[in-house]
C-alpha cells in the first residue's frame, strides 16, 4: 500500500461544522413552506446498499439547502442528521421535545416526503478534534464526564427516538479515534453514556437500530497510528448494543490512488463478526490540496472502487454526507484551518454542477438492489 506523506488534520472530521451549518437554518425555513470493472459493468450488477446524503448546502442559505435537498434525494434513498447536540440549549432548561419541535421536526417530515429512510448521528464529542470536548461544552465550561450531562445526552436520544423515529440511531461517532485522541476520562464518559443510552432506548423498546461509527483510517493504523492494521476489538467490546457497524472512511489521506485501497479493507474490520455495516460518511476530494494531489477524475475513480468495498461486505448503506462542494469564501469566520482539505468532496461543485463522480454515483444508484 502506498501511503500519502501529506499532513493530517486534527481528524477527518470537519463536517461537524458543515453538519451544523444547514440543519436548523432548514428547519425553521421549511415551517415558512474487487476489480473495479467500467461503470457499465457497475451499473448492471445488483447492490445490497441504500445511498444517501445529509442536508448540509453549500452555503448559508435556505433555499440553497432546499435546492440541494431536491437535487440529491432523485437519487438517494437515506438521508442522515448527524450533529453535535444542542448542549446550550438542553443545558438552559430546553426540553429535548422543544428543541426538536423547533428544529428538526418539519426538517425531517421534508425528508421523509422525498421516500427517504432516516439515520440520526448523536455526536458526543468536538468533530474537528476528537480529543476534546464538544465546543458547546467547552464554551459553557461543561463535560461529559459529569453525569448531569451525560443524563441530558441520554434524554436528547431518547427524544430523538420518539419524536423523529429514526430507522438507524447512531450513540457515538468514531469512537476508535477518540479512543486514540482523547483523555481516558473523556473517552470512559462516552462509553457510559452510550451505553446508558442504550439500555433506555432499550426499556423504551425503540424500533431504531443502534450503532457506533468507527475512524476506518484509525483501525488500519493510518491516522495518528502504527501504520499497520489496529483493528475494531476494543470498540466491539466497550459498545456491546452494536446492532450494525458506522464506518467513517476518508481514504485519500492515506492511499494515492483509489485503486490502492486494500480489497479487504472494509470485510477485515467485520471478520468473524455477522453484523451488517454501513458507511455513515466518508468521500475522496477532487481538488490538490495540501500534500493531496487528486482530481475530478480520481474521485470519480473512487466512487467506483468504493462499490467493491461495499459489495465486499453486502454494505446495509452508503452516506456521502456533503453532495456539493463547499462555498467555503461564503462561511462565516472563524473556520477551522484543516477545512479546505474537505471543501471539495462533493459530487457537485458549490453551484450544483456534476462533477465526473456524480455520474458514477447514479450508475451505481440504477444497479438493482437486492
Amino acid at each position: 500500500m502506498k501511503r500519502r506523506t501529506s499532513p493530517r488534520p486534527t481528524d477527518p472530521r470537519r463536517r461537524d461544522l458543515l453538519r451544523a451549518l444547514a440543519l436548523v437554518p432548514a428547519a425553521a425555513a421549511i415551517g415558512g413552506c474487487g476489480g473495479s470493472g467500467s461503470p457499465a459493468m457497475r451499473a448492471a450488477a445488483a447492490r445490497t446498499w441504500r445511498m444517501g446524503f445529509s442536508p448540509t448546502p453549500p452555503r448559508l442559505d435556505t433555499a440553497v439547502v432546499l435546492q440541494g435537498v431536491d437535487l440529491w434525494s432523485t437519487r438517494a434513498e437515506l438521508a442522515i442528521i448527524h450533529e453535535e447536540l444542542p448542549w446550550t440549549d438542553l443545558l438552559a432548561g430546553m426540553s429535548p421535545a422543544a428543541i426538536l419541535d423547533r428544529d428538526k421536526v418539519q426538517l425531517v417530515s421534508y425528508l421523509r416526503g422525498k421516500n427517504l429512510s432516516l439515520i440520526f448521528m448523536a455526536d458526543l464529542t468536538d468533530g474537528l478534534s476528537r480529543a476534546d470536548e464538544a465546543p458547546q461544552l467547552r464554551a459553557l465550561g461543561a463535560s461529559i464526564t459529569d453525569p448531569a450531562v451525560r443524563q441530558l445526552y441520554r434524554d436528547y436520544v431518547l427524544a430523538v427516538a420518539r419524536t423523529l423515529a429514526p430507522e438507524y440511531l447512531g450513540l457515538a461517532a468514531e469512537t476508535n479515534l477518540i479512543r486514540a485522541a482523547a483523555p481516558a476520562a473523556l473517552y470512559a464518559a462516552v462509553v457510559q453514556a452510550a451505553n446508558d443510552a442504550e439500555s433506555d432506548l432499550r426499556a423504551a423498546g425503540a424500533a431504531a437500530a443502534r450503532f457506533v461509527s468507527v475512524q476506518v483510517e484509525t483501525a488500519w493504523g493510518l491516522l495518528g497510528g502504527p501504520g499497520s492494521y489496529v483493528g475494531i476489538d476494543t470498540d466491539f467490546a466497550h459498545f456491546p448494543f452494536i446492532a450494525l457497524l458506522g464506518l467513517s472512511s476518508y481514504p485519500y489521506f492515506a492511499f494515492s490512488q483509489p485503486e490502492s485501497i486494500p480489497g479487504n479493507y472494509y470485510s477485515r474490520l467485520l471478520l468473524g463478526r455477522n453484523v451488517p455495516a454501513l458507511v455513515a460518511e466518508g468521500g475522496w476530494t477532487s481538488a490538490s490540496v495540501g500534500n493531496v494531489t487528486s482530481s475530478p477524475d480520481e474521485q470519480a475513480r473512487y466512487i467506483t472502487r468504493h462499490a467493491d468495498l461495499l459489495d465486499s461486505i453486502g454494505a446495509l448503506g452508503l452516506i456521502q454526507l456533503v453532495f456539493a462542494d463547499l462555498d467555503i469564501a461564503s462561511l462565516p469566520p472563524p473556520l477551522p484551518a484543516n477545512l479546505p482539505l474537505f471543501a471539495e468532496i462533493g459530487l457537485t461543485d458549490s453551484q450544483f454542477t456534476p462533477k465526473p463522480a456524480l455520474a458514477r454515483w447514479d450508475a451505481l444508484f440504477a444497479r438493482p438492489r437486492r
